[in-house]
């Protein structure tokens, strides 16, 4: 089967520029538009612009320079919208940290790039604190504090700036922009190197399909999704930019906030997860607010099932569709129609244009499957990553001699080459979208003295998705309880990772080199046959 995909029009040749100049573009076309909404406050394209220049002055001030890495820890705000570009346009690299993270996830990360400055906001400082011992590298952090600008924080920082705009000479196919941390198929999270040329087709592919589900210049869209996510950094923040549309910022879900943010801002398209696509389904307050501006409802970061997809349509009154990506490929590479006749329930879709599709044998990768056989999707494009930053043999695994990027999504296609996500032949787990490494969290529990053995896996859950299910082994005299356990963990790690289920057990399955079979617990906790 030809990997080409015959549904979607060519875009190519893509244009090389730097990211930031989309920002700059956008100002060139209605600078005074509003483009952030964030609380009581709004920004125009030409103050984020002019914001963002004076944060890579106040940057290079202090030394940053090309190819510098720059931590960045905050939740959603207009300031994670000014640090971002402010880096860039400083020709610094930017790495986007989890909000949720603890201590120990934030330095490995921080350690890992050899990120020399952390933008941190006020409310996560306490945990930068907590990391600061443990990230040796870092030597200087600027604090976001919402409504001051006291000298040296972020703010203080913007207006004190040089007058002087950095102008780095950007290789678009080559210099790095982002660095965000994916788990790829195992293991601790590892920094993913994304171009600008990655980002910047990756939005053309987003934007500009010529259907009716991509982002207008006229568009509301409800940030809610995390920034510091890919798919928050790129389809949310990045594509809004890129079209000219209005962002309106929301940090911690509520469900009531959410549907009101909605309703008073008349947001027209929404990105989502199947959670909340789910608590949209089920929450008798829907009616309540007016939603009639949205027209579309994206759905990523985890796969709905036909008969969740079509219920959740049917009860908010509005075109749901599926997309797929992975950090590794800027994000986007699939997503189906809106349109009617073309739309398929339960599939991602097609490839997006210029991107390569295939579906290969799970124990013979060289070997590509027919029509509606199970096998892992592959996947190359513009918008497929440089490689794992330091590290060439993690990159060897996913990333083929000839470009094709490893999904780890067992999947099959039909004949006009729409995506099934079955399963994932990688063992990690999505907990609301959240990538969770079973790896990570048996070591941890190993640390327990009343622990000598554990496995990890994820169990289904129609509203996550999956939860973390620990399988544990007491060790002798111990009667340490699933409570236990899971606040040992708890108070380790990120909420999202934080184990749901406890089962004990006399052996964890292994092989005879002593690898954990998951994929036996799996099959135990499933009770069926898993491909």
């Amino acid at each position: 089967m030809s990997t080409l995909n015959p549904v979607r029009a060519s875009l190519a040749p893509y244009e090389s520029f730097p990211l930031q100049d989309m920002l700059r573009r956008a100002v060139q076309r209605d600078g005074g538009k509003t483009a952030v909404i964030d609380g009581e406050k709004s920004f125009t394209f030409k103050e984020l612009d002019d914001l963002s220049d004076r944060f890579a002055s106040a940057l290079a001030a202090q030394g940053i320079s090309k190819g510098d890495f720059v931590g960045l820890l905050a939740p959603n705000c207009v300031e994670f919208v000014i640090a971002f570009y402010g880096i860039i346009k400083a020709g610094a690299v930017a790495t986007t940290i989890n909000s949720g993270y603890r201590e120990r996830e934030i330095a490995h990360q921080l350690n890992d790039s050899g990120a020399q400055v952390l933008i941190v906001h006020q409310a996560l400082n306490d945990m930068a604190d907590a990391a600061q011992d443990l990230a040796k590298g870092v030597n200087n952090r600027i604090v976001i504090v919402p409504g001051s600008n006291e000298s040296g924080t972020f703010w203080g920082l913007i207006e004190s700036a040089p007058s002087a705009v950095p102008t780095p000479q950007v290789n678009p196919m080559e210099d790095l922009v982002a660095l965000p941390y994916s788990s790829g198929t195992t293991g601790l999270s590892k920094g993913v190197m994304l171009t600008h040329h990655n980002l910047t087709s990756n939005v053309s592919q987003l934007n500009d399909r010529n259907e009716g589900g991509v982002i207008r210049g006229s568009d509301v869209v409800l940030v809610h999704l995390p920034l510091f996510h890919i798919y928050g950094l790129e389809v949310l923040m990045n594509g809004c930019i890129g079209a000219g549309a209005t962002q309106v910022m929301m940090g911690r879900f509520d469900i009531e906030e959410f549907l009101g943010l909605m309703s008073n801002h008349k947001v027209s398209m929404l990105f989502t997860a199947p959670p909340v696509a789910l608590g949209l389904s089920q929450y008798p307050g829907v009616a309540n607010y007016d939603l009639s501006a949205l027209r579309v409802g994206f759905i990523g970061a985890a796969p709905l099932s036909a008969d969740l997809q079509t219920r959740v349509q049917e009860k908010v009154g509005f075109t749901i569709i599926q997309g797929y990506g992975m950090t590794e490929a800027s994000p986007l590479t699939n997503c189906d129609f809106m349109e009617p006749g073309m739309q398929r329930m339960g599939s991602i879709g097609p490839a997006v244009p210029d991107t390569e599709q295939k579906v290969v044998d799970l124990e013979d990768p060289t070997r590509e499957v027919g029509v509606d056989e199970i096998g892992e999707l592959m996947l190359r494009g513009p918008q497929v990553k440089k490689g794992y930053y330091n590290n060439d043999q993690a990159t060897a695994v996913t990333l083929t001699e000839d470009k094709w990027l490893h999904s780890g999504d067992i999947v099959r296609m039909d004949s006009d080459r729409y995506v099934y996500v079955l399963d994932r032949k990688k063992e990690l787990i999505k907990y609301k979208g959240f990538q969770v490494p079973p790896a990570e969290l048996e070591g941890i529990l190993l640390e327990h003295p009343g622990i000598t053995d554990a496995a990890v896996i994820g169990k289904l859950d129609e509203e996550s998705g999956e939860i973390p299910k620990a399988f544990v082994v007491r060790a002798a005299d111990s009667e340490v309880s699933d409570d236990d356990v899971m606040a040992f963990v708890a108070g380790t790690v990120a909420t999202f990772k934080h184990i749901r289920e406890v089962e004990f057990i006399d052996a964890v399955p292994k092989n005879a080199s002593g690898k954990i079979l998951r994929r036996v617990l799996i099959e135990q906790e499933r009770g069926e046959t898993v491909v």
